[in-house]
């Protein structure tokens, strides 16, 4: 994996969201296929979990500790409530935006030693479905498919 293109990658996703602007409210509270997500609560979901990598991943990091994650089930849920709170869609798209373009910009300065550095997460050395060691540089990719996955859900849901 490529440092630069890997977060390259990461901050194509914020660019491709700002063509969410113009969905109507009503596409974007509708879930994008039966028993999943709307398209408000997929944003505020990626948005959650940028937040928690500038928050408490990096700074981990940075102090030579392992990475911690929550339950994703409750934390996701956090998420799709404040979907729910009567935020409008372009404020979640410009605080989705702003957090994510911060999360760049502290991946682009950090070294890359650093980012490459294989860390534990929740305790575990290695990936169970790669066997991959886990670094920032691993999560930031395993995200960057995240986004791709939630990105063909909305595509697949507009057309």
């Amino acid at each position: 994996m490529n440092v630069d293109k890997t977060i390259n990658e990461y901050e194509q996703f914020c660019k491709w969201t700002a063509t969410l602007h113009r969905l109507s409210d009503i596409d974007w509270h509708s879930q994008v296929k039966e028993g999943k997500a709307s398209i408000a609560e997929i944003i505020a979901h990626l948005r959650n979990w940028d937040l928690h990598l500038i928050n408490v991943v990096i700074p981990s990091i940075k102090k030579g500790e392992g990475m911690v994650f929550p339950d994703f089930d409750s934390f996701n849920t956090k998420a799709y409530g404040y979907a729910k709170s009567g935020i409008s869609k372009d404020q979640l798209l410009q605080e989705f935006s702003s957090d994510r373009m911060r999360l760049i910009n502290i991946l682009r300065e950090m070294k890359t030693e650093d980012v490459l550095l294989e860390v534990t997460a929740n305790g575990a050395r290695d990936c169970p479905n790669t066997g991959t060691p886990y670094s920032l540089l691993y999560i930031i990719h395993e995200f960057s498919e995240h986004d791709e996955h939630h990105k063909k859900q909305i595509l697949n849901f507009l057309t």
